[in-house]
Parts: C-alpha cells; structure tokens; sequence
C-alpha cells in the first residue's frame, strides 16, 4: 500500500510537473521572425516595370514586400531625385535592385539613405562620379546600342527622345526572349531623354553600401567586360549568367536568388 501511494504521489508531481513546464513554455514568448526587407525594383531606359515581373512574383511568393515604380527617364538628376523620394517614404532595411540605366539612378538615389543596406545591379551601370554611361558603354567594345539601331523623336523645346528600332529590338536588347515578347516589349518601350547619354554621375552609393552584380554574358548593349569592370571596382560580389542584356526577363530564377541573397 505504501509503495502504491508513493508510486501514486510520483506520478502526479511528475503530471503536475509537466503541466508546469507546458504552461511556462506557452507563457515565454516566441522570438520574432526578423523583417524580410523590402525589394525595390528599378528598371531602366527602352522599357518599364514590368521586365521584373517574374522576378518580383519569386519575392511576393517567399514573402519579401516588393515594389517597382515607374522610372520618368528624363534625366539622371530628374530621375535620382525622383527615386530618393520614394525611398525616404520606406521604413526598415531595403534592397535596390536596377537593371541598366537604372544602375546610374540607384548609384545616385540611395546615397546616404541609412536603409538601403544592398545594391543589386543586373546588367546595369554602376559609374563613379563624373562619368557618364556613354563613357561605360564605350569603355571596352562590343555594344551594338549605337546611333544606326535608334530612332531620335523630338519633343518639346529642342529635346530628344530615343527609341530602339524594331530591326534592331531583339537582337540587341534581348535576343535571349522569345520574338513574340520581344514585339510586345518594341511596342510598348519607354524612351530615354537623349541627354541622359552624357550627364556626369553623383557621388556613387556603392562605395559605402555593399553591392552584387549579376554579369549578362551575352550582352550587346552593356558589354560584359564593363559590367566586370564596374562590379570589381565596386566591391561587388558577382554572380554570371548566359544571358542577353535582359538577364532579369530571360533568367529570373537567377536574378531572383542573387536578390535574396543581398537580402540575408
């Protein structure tokens, strides 16, 4: 009888026990996941948002906030500034990714924003202060974006605007994208204002916030030896592709991952 109740007794203060440590364990909080940061995806000249398309549905769909505003392409201080003000009006940590002439606008835009903590430049320009994208396009050969595949539309008082030709589209800008999306991503380009060919670079972000660079193999508007150029002056880690100068449309899984990894 004795040992059945202290066996009795020990079961219960083990049950009690147990109950104990279950009620403490539901009353301690649970650490909180950290923030994922929010994505922003800038596109550059002859096209508009949406070439990052399937790369910014990869995000949505493993939870990172993303956003892709409309770049005005009406200069590089117009522009900058216009993206600046976007990312003042976000909180947390950010990743700026850019694709070509966006490069130019990220590496003015997110100087001395103390969110940005990552710069993602898909065949995109990466200057120092003082050059111009004309000065990288030349820099090494092998860009075929020259004056024969443009046609130049005036607007307004003596300004210009640029626009690939048709003949051209494909085979220089994304020569890796099916002829059908290629007809639709002709018709629908968003021009660049001409003088943006050779207006001096600002003071450039990339050289107090880290930076990754995913190298387009392939491509015929930027060549690669300047993205490498660019990347290693940089600091960049890189990352290449077999891709033409769309390596964001053409290989999203790809730019999509050097993204996320920015953002660990």
């Amino acid at each position: 009888m004795t040992t059945r109740r202290a066996v009795l007794a020990g079961s219960a203060a083990v049950a009690a026990g147990a109950l104990v440590g279950t009620s403490e364990a539901q009353a301690r909080p649970r650490p909180e996941a950290k923030p994922k940061p929010t994505v922003v995806l800038v596109h550059g000249a002859f096209a508009d948002a949406s070439g990052w398309n399937d790369v910014a549905a990869k995000l949505i769909r493993d939870d990172y906030p993303v956003i892709a505003p409309a770049n005005p392409l009406r200069g590089v201080d117009t522009d900058s500034a216009y993206l600046a003000s976007i990312l003042a009006t976000l909180s947390g940590p950010i990743i700026v990714a850019a694709h070509s002439y966006g490069g130019i606008v990220v590496t003015n835009a997110a100087t001395g924003n103390a969110n940005v903590k990552a710069l993602v430049y898909v065949a995109a320009f990466a200057p120092d202060k003082g050059e111009s994208l004309l000065d990288l396009q030349t820099k090494f050969p092998g860009s075929r974006l020259n004056e024969a595949a443009l046609d130049f539309r005036p607007y307004g008082e003596g300004l210009v605007d640029g626009y690939i030709k048709k003949e051209f589209f494909r085979d220089v800008f994304a020569g890796d994208v099916p002829k059908a999306a290629t007809d639709l991503m002709h018709a629908g380009q968003r021009p660049a204002d001409a003088r943006t060919l050779g207006a001096p670079s600002g003071a450039p972000a990339w050289k107090t916030i880290p930076s990754y660079y995913l190298v387009a193999k392939h491509d015929q508007v930027l060549p690669a030896a300047a993205q490498r150029f660019m990347a290693q002056r940089a600091g960049s880690q890189i990352r290449e592709v077999a891709a033409s100068h769309v390596a964001m449309i053409s290989q999203p899984i790809v730019a999509a991952d050097l993204i996320k990894r920015a953002a660990r």
